[in-house]
């Protein structure tokens, strides 16, 4: 993928693809890279899912043991009008959470960009892993759009 063999496993299954890639801080760009090279840097949800891909990729590495020797997955699956993306890392003593975070802060904006520009997100732990997941649409009915009041027919 990137040439130098980081990468252990890669699947493609229609518009799905899957690595498994080591825990280190520098297989944060391989994530990034396969999420743009799968959806392609013209499709209209390419920057928000990069950028959450990185910030999920990043607290795998950062907050779990995939940053200890470990691995994490990256899967990725998009439409013309979807993205999903899931990163399952090790594992860590506590499931992720979301930190308050000052306006000088370097850190602690990941689990609060995903609330702010994805439709979708969540985190499924099992067995002590996470799996950090995000979902964007350009079908989504925004939410001030569903309190309008429907027109009347005459």
């Amino acid at each position: 993928m990137n040439g130098s063999g980081n990468v252990t496993t890669l699947d493609s299954i229609d518009t799905t693809r899957v690595a498994r890639l080591a825990g280190g801080h520098d297989q944060v760009v391989v994530a990034r890279r396969l999420v743009s090279a799968t959806i392609g840097r013209d499709h209209p949800l390419h920057d928000d899912s990069v950028l959450l891909t990185s910030e999920i990729a990043t607290n795998a590495v950062v907050h779990s043991r995939s940053g200890d020797g470990g691995v994490f997955t990256v899967t990725v699956w998009f439409s013309a009008d979807e993205v999903r993306v899931c990163v399952q890392d090790d594992g860590s003593p506590e499931p992720p959470c979301a930190r308050h975070t000052t306006a000088t802060a370097t850190n602690g904006r990941g689990l609060p960009l995903l609330d702010a520009l994805s439709d979708r997100w969540g985190i499924v732990r099992e067995g002590g892993r996470n799996k950090v997941w995000f979902e964007i649409s350009l079908t989504t009915t925004p939410p001030s759009a569903l309190a309008l009041p429907l027109p009347r027919s005459a």
